[in-house]
């Protein structure tokens, strides 16, 4: 079938190539930007009425959490954020 897997994983990059980035000229930069379907260029009218908008404050808190969960969300990277965003979804949804 055609659908079918063959076994094979792609090995998918991950991150920046920042020697590749450094090694490319001005022109180079802005020729891939120019080319990346996803990038869309910005103006100054689109940065009138832009704000800067300073992140809350953070509290330290003490959680009491099952250990297995706290294994698990650890291996997230970024896990207190992750932990920081999954509550504040649910507050929202709430």
């Amino acid at each position: 079938m055609k659908d079918d897997t063959t076994g094979k994983k792609l090995k998918a990059s991950k991150g920046t190539n920042w020697a590749r980035l450094r090694s490319m000229s001005d022109a180079e930069v802005h020729a891939a930007v120019e080319s990346d379907p996803d990038a869309h260029p910005t103006d100054e009218d689109f940065w009138e009425d832009a704000k800067v908008i300073l992140p809350r404050r953070k509290e330290v808190v003490t959680i009491r959490l099952d250990a297995d969960l706290l294994e698990w969300l650890r291996r997230q990277p970024g896990y207190q954020t992750r932990i920081n965003a999954i509550l504040r979804s649910y507050m929202k949804g709430h």
